[in-house]
């Protein structure tokens, strides 16, 4: 052992020792403990927690013999770990068959598949529980978004297996079924965060609940508002003298004009998507056939004098309009 292992592992922050508000130690130890104990009536206490954060080599070197090993999937492709002692797993297998544990030492053995099966609700509980205890909490961008993805009988592939970053671990020493068995319970996760940012907190007085029902009635008002969309054909450059002498009758070129080459245009002449003119019951329509970028405003850099297309209606395109011959003229209004 390293003598810079030693002192990380000296130094180590326990979360009963950490202030502030929410950590991920203190999220995960409630929450598995309160997900075994109301999905398989396993009643786990946790005398201890290490939080610590290590390299891919120190993390393989804490997984102990013939324990179960589920690989967590997350944001990003992020792979993370989680791993429990042979006493945690039997006394999980035990809860779900027979409604009690066994006290004593447990018969060695490695996991099956089928131990895994009859455990990865339990992993995916305690994940989603964490997940909702840091909601507000800086620890929700290297917690949120893992779940059970799959089984590995031996660690010999982890190295290969999981990215050689560094991990954020947290080791809980159980006490199960009031001193029946102890265990351990490992889960690792990548140390830099790919998930959300945390929400903001609530206001004082303020419960999470009623905190996320305003946001969201304000997710619902904001995206419920009307937004003014224009689809533009084409624009064109005019000197300031010809524009204010600008009369009813007179015809501007329009060289450039595709009716197939439509730009859809938010506020300030954000810029959408393109499509094509169409038709939709009779009305006229915009099929789209890009989203977004740089190609959604083809007329973006001329931006002197821009003639409006006729108004849209809202329903979608069913068919496109036969290409016809790009307009050469146009009144001005």
């Amino acid at each position: 052992m390293t003598a810079d292992s030693v002192l990380r592992r000296k130094v180590a922050v326990r979360s009963d020792d950490r202030g502030g508000g929410e950590t991920g130690a203190r999220a995960w130890r409630t929450a598995f403990a309160r997900v075994a104990r109301d999905m398989v009536g396993l009643d786990l206490a946790v005398p201890v927690l290490r939080d610590d954060r290590r390299s891919l080599a120190e993390l393989l070197d804490l997984v102990p013999e013939r324990a179960l090993l589920a690989v967590l999937e997350g944001p990003g492709n992020g792979l993370g770990l989680l791993v429990m002692s042979p006493e945690l797993t039997a006394s999980v297998i035990e809860s779900q068959t027979i409604g009690r544990v066994i006290a004593g030492p447990v018969l060695p053995r490695r996991p099956t598949r089928t131990d895994a099966a009859m455990s990865a609700g339990l992993i995916d509980g305690a994940l989603a529980a964490l997940e909702t205890a840091l909601a507000t909490a800086p620890d929700l961008t290297w917690t949120a978004g893992f779940r059970y993805a799959s089984f590995l009988e031996d660690a010999r592939p982890l190295d290969l297996l999981l990215d050689d970053i560094p991990y954020r671990v947290l080791i809980c020493d159980l006490d199960i079924a009031a001193g029946a068995r102890q265990g351990r319970l490992l889960l690792a996760l990548p140390a830099e965060g790919r998930g959300p940012k945390p929400a903001p907190a609530p206001a004082p007085g303020e419960t999470p609940a009623t905190a996320q029902a305003w946001q969201a009635a304000l997710s619902g008002a904001v995206l419920g508002a009307d937004v003014a969309v224009e689809a533009v054909i084409t624009r064109i450059r005019l000197p300031l003298s010809q524009a204010m002498a600008l009369e009813p009758g007179m015809v501007l070129p329009l060289p450039d004009a595709r009716l197939d080459r439509i730009a859809l245009q938010g506020p300030g002449g954000q810029p959408l998507g393109t499509g094509r003119l169409g038709q939709n019951r009779g009305s006229r329509a915009l099929k789209m056939d890009d989203i977004g970028g740089d190609a959604a405003s083809p007329h973006a850099r001329q931006t002197e004098i821009a003639p409006r297309s006729a108004p849209l209606d809202s329903a979608p395109a069913e068919t496109p309009a036969t290409d016809p011959p790009p307009p050469a003229l146009a009144r001005s209004a």
